[in-house]
């Protein structure tokens, strides 16, 4: 018996289509809830990292320090996703694999990424709901507020195909902390899975959707309080850019072109291309080994 403490590529293969193939089995209402959960879990990281770089990110020659240190807390985020437990839209892209293997039909995978779609984006709203509420966007004079809604205008304002490739990078390496956590076969493996990728994307500045469910939001809710509004123009938003922040914007500038960019970067980059390396062949030599057998 092996004694190894993770799986190999192939074994992590087989296991995210086992994965997958569950989460398209549970009920609506669980996936919902499930998805609540992640959303949220992914919003306290996403306003701890703010909370933790925000007078970082205000000066151009500390900002890729920022950025590091953002990454470092992160991480905290899918790391409760998957330990916890919920149900993330972006690590279940990787469902596709189950498609490629036909154990997962497109009907129960659209199933599943719509109902925890839209618990992600409550679980996430929620949080940057009681964040605007809490009285936390005063810190240092209101800069932690003005600095929500300068990363909101930012976001917002990027062209449809910079949204779309950024959400590609993003989830290729939000799903391969994902897929490595699967092969991890102890609590240390998984944590540190996770860790390092997300690390990496956050600080590489790249987009995820479900984070972004937090940090647009966020900056929405801010942008009504006049002592934020004042701060994010000293950091250098503009009018125009701060009168671009709204829900219409969130929407068709950003989530739509990021979550596009998602599904490709998890559900190609990763799940596609491993179930072709690893499992594609071994389905063609057993369908050809029955087929002998039949004769």
């Amino acid at each position: 018996m092996s004694t190894r403490n993770y799986l190999s590529p192939a074994e992590i293969a087989e296991y995210t289509i086992e994965a997958g193939v569950k989460k398209t089995k549970l009920t609506a209402l669980n996936m919902f809830i499930l998805g609540i959960l992640a959303g949220a879990f992914i919003a306290f990281a996403a306003e701890g990292s703010n909370m933790a770089a925000y007078n970082l990110f205000s000066k151009p020659e500390t900002y890729g320090l920022g950025k590091v240190l953002a990454g470092s807390i992160f991480g905290t985020g899918l790391m409760l996703v998957l330990v916890a437990g919920g149900e993330l839209f972006t690590g279940n892209t990787m469902i596709i694999a189950g498609i490629f293997d036909k154990k997962v039909t497109v009907g129960a995978m659209l199933k599943n990424w719509f109902f925890v779609y839209l618990g992600n984006f409550v679980g996430s709203v929620l949080i940057a709901y009681m964040m605007s509420k809490s009285g936390l966007f005063s810190s240092s004079l209101g800069l932690l507020g003005g600095m929500t809604i300068k990363i909101a205008t930012y976001k917002v304002g990027l062209t449809f195909m910079q949204a779309f490739f950024l959400g590609i990078m993003c989830n290729w390496l939000v799903c391969l902390a994902v897929w490595m956590c699967y092969g991890a076969k102890d609590m240390t493996g998984k944590l540190l899975a996770v860790f390092f990728p997300i690390w990496l994307f956050i600080t590489s500045g790249f987009e995820h959707s479900v984070a972004n469910m937090y940090y647009i939001p966020a900056g929405i809710m801010a942008k009504g309080t006049k002592a934020y509004s004042d701060a994010a123009l000293t950091l250098g938003v503009t009018p125009e850019k701060l009168a671009h922040l709204n829900w219409g914007t969130f929407a068709l500038n950003n989530l739509v072109p990021v979550t596009l960019g998602n599904i490709v970067g998890g559900g190609i980059f990763v799940a596609a291309v491993y179930w072709f390396l690893y499992l594609k062949k071994s389905k063609i030599a057993d369908v050809n080994l029955n087929n002998r057998k039949a004769v």
